[in-house]
């Protein structure tokens, strides 16, 4: 009577308050959903959902099955965690990325996902750590690795990997030996993340005097477009080295030492505690092996 994919379409109209919603997170028709909620609705000789201009709301007895429903969703995706092959795991994961993963170590998850979980089908979606956030809660992303970890009891997170952040400059900026202290660096523009960043918001922070105006931010979503102008000289840079490192190491660039600290740039893999989350628990697994096996170049040159 109580099949699990139909208690699954029945937890995300529950969830997302929407039968179109739940439709396009499940890759179906309108229609469909609503067939099978029709034909459980019979079944066990009740009303699930208020349907009214609003949505699809849950009726009391929708709320009581509601609980039940995820609890054997639940149970369903830990045995499939503990007793399931790896190539046996499929589906598809909507997996949002921050672009500096996207500049280390996503390349060898998309290689080590293909032979590992050759049924597992990724959708990458690059943005922010803001607009990632969003897509988990609203249910557009499964995954996300992002500055974390959340403050949100509907997710779960793991540690992925830690960047120190650094001031990065062309090596004839600014004359050799001058101290990087905030005066400085005020006199240049810092060429760094989106304004709605964790990074940006330190810097800001760092650079700020009180009765002064604030300090010359260039706030930019593109790394390669952040690099860029710093290689033309436009300003200084406030990014990890690991990600100049070729450049740092042909002398192209060069670390600024400064007393002026940024906090490191540290991410987790997020994910929502949704009915089918034990795929995206498994790529999760997975970044998180590959992101402490990668190549990185530790050891960039003295400065």
């Amino acid at each position: 009577m109580l099949d699990l994919k139909t208690l699954e379409v029945f937890v995300w109209i529950a969830r997302l308050g929407s039968y179109r919603a739940a439709a396009e997170k499940l890759n179906t028709t309108q229609p469909a959903l609503t067939g099978r909620i029709q034909k459980l609705e019979a079944r066990l000789g009740v009303t699930l959902f208020d349907r009214g201009a609003r949505g699809a709301t849950l009726t009391a007895t929708g709320r009581t099955l509601l609980d039940y429903a995820e609890r054997m969703l639940a149970l369903r995706a830990e045995a499939l965690r503990h007793v399931a092959a790896d190539g046996a795991i499929q589906g598809i994961v909507r997996l949002g990325v921050s672009e500096t993963i996207v500049h280390t170590w996503l390349p060898l998850l998309i290689e080590r996902t293909h032979s590992t979980h050759p049924q597992v089908t990724l959708e990458i979606e690059v943005d922010t750590t803001p607009n990632l956030r969003a897509g988990l809660l609203d249910h557009r992303l499964d995954l996300a690795f992002l500055l974390g970890p959340l403050s949100d009891p509907r997710t779960v997170s793991q540690p992925l990997s830690s960047y120190p952040m650094a001031w990065v400059a062309r090596p004839d900026l600014l004359p050799k030996g001058a101290a990087v202290d905030q005066t400085t660096l005020r006199s240049w523009p810092i060429i760094t993340y989106p304004r709605n960043t964790r990074p940006y918001m330190a810097i800001r922070e760092r650079l700020a005097r009180a009765g002064e105006a604030p300090p010359r931010i260039y706030a930019n979503a593109s790394l390669s477009t952040i690099v860029r102008m710093a290689l033309d000289g436009i300003g200084i840079a406030a990014i990890p080295p690991v990600l100049v490192a070729t450049d740092l190491a042909a002398g192209r660039l060069v670390v600024l030492p400064s007393a002026v600290t940024l906090p490191p740039m540290t991410f987790t893999a997020t994910w929502t505690l949704t009915p089918d989350r034990h795929v995206a628990e498994a790529i999760a697994t997975l970044a998180c092996s590959v992101a402490a096996a990668a190549p990185f170049a530790a050891d960039l040159p003295d400065q």
